[in-house]
């Protein structure tokens, strides 16, 4: 099946129009139309838009996966309001009285965003890995 096959079915499957959820992109209805026709091919952004909306991930729409269903393991809203809370405090602590510096050299604004990046990329890994450690068995897909 293909990707505007896949789009197609999960939003009649979710009872939602095109309209609906043109909206949502910000886009025209006939746009989204030719969307779930293939005549023409979502920007990654809006793909990732119409898998939020539709409550699926990408891959299943381009299908590369057939599950329908994130993984049980998935960020949520809350995670990401958490990441995002413990990477701010985490830099607030790394510029806070004394100067951050690497082998004596202090740091740039380009390799703070570096280093930024860097701990967001870990603390999101590491979410990921304990909710696939710990989340019980009855819970899991």
């Amino acid at each position: 099946m293909s990707t505007g096959g896949r789009i197609k079915d999960l939003r009649k499957a979710a009872k939602l129009t095109q309209k609906q959820i043109a909206d949502q992109l910000g886009m025209g209805s006939s746009n989204f139309g030719h969307i779930e026709n293939d005549r023409v091919i979502p920007s990654s952004s809006d793909l990732d838009k119409i898998a939020e909306i539709l409550d699926t991930t990408t891959d299943y729409l381009l299908g590369r996966s057939a599950s329908r269903k994130k993984p049980y393991y998935a960020l949520t809203e809350k995670d990401e309001k958490d990441i995002a809370k413990r990477l701010e405090d985490m830099m607030n602590d790394l510029n806070s009285d004394s100067a951050l510096a690497f082998m004596g050299e202090p740091m740039d604004e380009d390799d703070r965003e570096l280093l930024r990046i860097s701990l967001e990329n870990t603390i999101r890994m590491s979410k990921e890995m304990a909710k696939k450690k710990f989340t019980p068995k009855k819970y899991r897909e």
